[in-house]
């Protein structure tokens, strides 16, 4: 039995925020869990986000941001990451963002959304779950070709 590869995240903070002592800490509990990960520092644009996640091969992105400017960023790297054929990439966000946010960050695409007192965790088991079920979504015959709802 061949071994499944090690999941691979990008982990990147959108806009102008300068925060990034959580990612940091979010990045190295994927690591320490086995995951392959890419750190892709602050201030990066949602082109160079979706650019980054195509050249490193990822499977999940992980968008931390504490600006409050969620609602316009998230989109705009969901689009990105669609321009780059990388719709069925899991994307995961954290961070300070209201409840009243979470909804609407959900129909967008965002398969998981992380607040302050998240336990790394609960982010790395709901990381490693949503991968593996996109993965065996992907095996299986006769799946429809779009990704399931968690792989989008």
């Amino acid at each position: 039995m061949a071994l499944s590869p090690p999941i691979r995240v990008l982990v990147a903070k959108p806009g102008l925020d300068g925060h990034d002592r959580g990612a940091k800490v979010i990045a190295r509990a994927l690591r320490d869990a086995g995951f392959e990960v890419i750190y892709t520092g602050i201030r990066q644009t949602p082109q160079t986000i979706a650019e980054a996640a195509s050249q490193e091969d990822v499977e999940v992105v992980g968008l931390s941001i504490h600006s409050g400017a969620h609602l316009e960023l998230f989109p705009q790297v969901l689009e990105a990451l669609k321009a780059k054929g990388l719709a069925d990439v899991v994307v995961v966000a954290g961070g300070v963002i209201p409840n009243e946010d979470r909804a609407a960050l959900s129909a967008m695409g965002v398969a998981g959304i992380f607040g302050p007192g998240s336990s790394t965790r609960e982010i790395v088991e709901f990381v490693r779950q949503s991968v593996q079920a996109c993965r065996l979504s992907r095996r299986r015959p006769g799946r429809r070709a779009a990704p399931p709802e968690s792989c989008a």
